[in-house]
C-alpha cells in the first residue's frame, strides 16, 4: 500500500531535490551569471583594481572599434588560425577515424593514442614542448639537417610562428576522430554493399555514402572545434612567453585580452573585449546554424 502523500511528504521530496540542485545553482550564479553581470558592468567603465569603477559610458566599445590597432592584429591572427586550424583538424579527424574504422586489430590502443593529445595537448608542459621542437635547435631542425635542410627558429620568425601552433592545434585531433569514429559505425554497411554492387568506387562511395550521411557529426565538430580556437590560449601564451610577438604574430585576441587585464589592469576595457568575443562567437554559430539547413543532412 503506497504512502500517504501529505504536504510533509511533498515538502521533504521538494527539500531534496534543491539539495541535489544546489550545486549546479551555486556554480551557475556564483561562477558564471554573476561574474558575466559584473564583467558587463565593468566593461562601461574605467577600472584598475585599485579604484573604484567609473562609469565611462561605450567608451571602451568605441576604442575597441576606432583607434586600437592591437585589437585589429589580434583579430587578424585569431582569425587566420581558426581559418586554418579548424579544417585541418577535422580533415585529419576525419582521415584517422576512416582508417580506424576498417576494423583494425587493437582498436581500443589505437583510439586511446590518437586521443592522448586531446587530453594534454592544452596543457603547460605540451606547450613548452612543442616550443623546444620548433626552435632553432629543436628537434624539427636536428631532424632536417639529417637530410641537408638548415631550419629557421621557427616560432622566432614571424612569417612561421603562427602556423607551429596550428600544427600544435590539428595534433590535438582526438576528440574530433572520436565523434567522427562513432558517427561512421552508425551507416549502415549494407549501403556501401549495393554502392559496391552499383559499381561505384572509393572515392564516390565517399562523396556520395560517407560525407553526406556523417554531416550532422561534421556539423557538431564544426561548431565545438570553432568555439575552442577562438578561445585558444594557453599555447600561444606559453610559446610566445606571453607577448604574442614576434611582430605580434601569436598575439591571439584572448591573450592580448589577458594582457589588458593582468598586464596593465586595464580590467575594463578587457571586459569589453571579453564581451566582444562573445559576440563574435555568438554570430559564427548562429551562421552556422542557419547555414546547416544547406548542407547538413538528417535522417527522415
Amino acid at each position: 500500500m503506497a504512502a500517504a502523500h501529505t504536504p510533509e511528504t511533498s515538502w521533504r521530496e521538494s527539500a531534496t531535490g534543491y539539495l541535489f540542485l544546489a550545486p549546479w545553482l551555486i556554480g551557475f550564479f556564483g561562477l558564471t551569471l554573476g561574474p558575466a553581470l559584473v564583467s558587463l558592468y565593468l566593461s562601461f567603465t574605467d577600472y584598475d583594481l585599485l579604484s573604484n569603477p567609473r562609469w565611462v559610458g561605450a567608451a571602451n566599445y568605441v576604442r575597441i572599434a576606432t583607434s586600437d590597432p592591437k585589437f585589429s592584429a589580434a583579430m587578424h591572427v585569431t582569425f587566420l588560425y581558426v581559418a586554418l586550424s579548424v579544417p585541418l583538424k577535422l580533415a585529419f579527424a576525419l582521415l584517422v577515424a576512416m582508417m580506424l574504422n576498417r576494423g583494425l586489430r587493437g582498436l581500443p590502443l589505437y583510439r586511446a593514442i590518437f586521443y592522448l593529445p586531446s587530453l594534454i595537448g592544452a596543457s603547460v608542459a605540451v606547450s613548452v614542448l612543442w616550443r623546444q621542437v620548433f626552435s632553432g635547435d629543436g628537434l624539427l631542425n636536428q631532424a632536417l639537417k639529417l637530410v641537408g635542410i638548415h631550419g629557421p627558429s621557427w616560432i622566432s620568425n614571424p612569417d612561421t610562428a603562427l602556423y607551429t601552433l596550428v600544427a600544435l592545434a590539428v595534433w590535438q585531433f582526438g576528440s574530433p576522430m572520436i565523434i567522427f569514429l562513432a558517427g561512421l559505425r552508425q551507416i549502415p554497411k549494407d549501403v556501401y554493399e549495393a554502392a559496391e554492387i552499383d559499381g561505384a568506387s572509393r572515392s564516390q562511395q565517399f562523396w556520395r555514402i560517407t560525407l553526406p550521411l556523417l554531416t550532422p557529426v561534421l556539423f557538431f565538430n564544426l561548431v565545438v572545434q570553432t568555439i575552442d580556437a577562438f578561445k585558444a590560449f594557453t599555447p600561444a601564451f606559453i610559446i610566445s612567453g606571453g607577448t604574442g610577438g614576434p611582430i605580434d604574430s601569436t598575439l591571439f585576441y584572448t591573450l592580448y585580452l589577458y594582457q589588458e587585464a593582468f598586464a596593465y589592469f586595464r580590467m575594463g576595457y578587457a571586459s569589453a573585449l571579453a564581451w566582444v568575443l562573445v559576440v563574435i562567437i555568438a554570430v559564427f554559430t548562429a551562421l552556422s546554424f542557419l547555414t546547416s539547413r544547406y548542407w547538413v543532412h538528417y535522417d527522415g
